[in-house]
């Protein structure tokens, strides 16, 4: 094991993924958290949420009545959860490819954020081996990537690619998923791996888990040009996320969406 990359804490030591989560990027938080509630089992079933940050994910299940640890390597983000937790949810400093668990104790796991994190292969794979082996048998893991054309969008989009420094991310992004940012600008995110949806695919089921399909998150939806005007209004918000659920699984359309997610299962026996 190797200490996790020192430009990746510092990034979230002062970025601000609570406000990320619930005020810029609201669809990623609404579809995934559609996702994980059509899958997971009812409470008080027990998850682990693995490099769960500041605990926006795990404050939702715990509102639910889910029993949630939470382990983060920002020693920011544990301390806020800590500060804002209720009894169901523990919050401890830790890296997801050693998780403080013991073996088959828990009924989920949520691993959002380490494998676009963890650059390497081997790492990965030894982050979703970890997953499985404090699952219990039949638990389901619920595991987030970012796609590797996700930079090339948002640059079109938003015209980032004016900056020559970062239509040099986008090639090397494109070019083997090695997402890196020599800048000192925030926006154009930290060291991380962004995968192609079979990519992320093969990585699930190389970990020994079954039953492995890789869902868009966000789908197309993050190119609709008043997206905070319909998510604000309850029936447009209601018609784009149904819209988004029917393209979730269209392969042609998989690369599209700056997530995915992967949802797996650990076998029965």
């Amino acid at each position: 094991m190797t200490d996790p990359d020192p430009q990746i804490v510092a990034h979230y030591e002062v970025y601000n993924e609570i406000d990320r989560l619930t005020l810029k990027n609201r669809l990623e938080f609404l579809r995934t958290t559609e996702i994980i509630s059509r899958h997971i089992p009812p409470p008080p079933a027990v998850v682990a949420d693995v490099g769960g940050g500041p605990g926006v994910y795990a404050t939702w299940l715990a509102h639910q009545g889910y029993r949630v640890h939470l382990f983060d390597v920002v020693p920011r983000h544990v301390e806020e959860v800590l500060t804002t937790k209720t009894e169901l949810v523990t919050a401890v400093v830790g890296d997801a490819r050693h998780v403080a668990l013991e073996d088959a104790c828990v009924d989920a796991v949520l691993l959002l954020g380490p494998l676009y994190h963890l650059v390497e292969k081997t790492d990965r794979i030894a982050a979703l081996q970890e997953a499985r082996r404090v699952l219990r048998p039949g638990g389901l893991l619920f595991a987030a990537g970012i796609s590797r054309f996700a930079s090339a969008l948002d640059g079109a989009c938003h015209d980032l690619v004016a900056d020559p420094e970062f239509r040099r991310i986008v090639d090397n992004d494109l070019n083997d998923g090695q997402h890196r940012n020599p800048t000192n600008n925030p926006a154009y995110f930290t060291t991380a791996f962004f995968h192609r949806p079979e990519g992320l695919l093969a990585e699930v089921l190389d970990a020994g888990f079954v039953a492995a399909k890789i869902l868009a998150v966000e789908s197309i939806g993050w190119a609709v040009p008043d997206l905070d005007l319909r998510l604000d209004d309850d029936e447009a918000r209601e018609r784009l996320l149904a819209v988004l659920k029917r393209l979730e699984s269209e392969p042609s359309l998989l690369g599209a969406s700056p997530h995915l997610l992967a949802v797996a299962q650990k076998a029965d026996r």
